[in-house]
């Protein structure tokens, strides 16, 4: 599988380590009056979708970037790719 890095162009998934769902970008607010519940279910619960799906890539053996890919996980198409960073400022991902 090919990822397009938005700064160094095609890169091989072997590249890098797959480190889960992009809603990971969302913490919970620690001060909220459920935090408790809601950083348990920010850290265990996660869906398994088939289709369309945003996820955290780490390129561990490049620049060391954070990506946010979104890719197919029926057929492995990767849609987009986009620096974490960017998305976090941005105001994150959606669940």
């Amino acid at each position: 599988m090919i990822i397009p890095h938005p700064i160094l162009g095609p890169r091989d998934a072997q590249e890098f380590v797959y480190l889960g769902d992009a809603s990971l970008l969302n913490r919970p607010d620690w001060q909220c009056d459920n935090a408790a519940r809601e950083f348990c279910d920010y850290q265990y619960l996660r869906g398994n979708p088939a289709g369309i799906h945003r996820e955290l890539w780490f390129h561990e053996q490049g620049d060391r970037s954070w990506l946010v890919v979104t890719r197919d996980t029926t057929t492995h198409e990767i849609l987009k790719a986009e620096l974490a960073r960017d998305v976090a400022r941005a105001g994150g991902t959606t669940k």
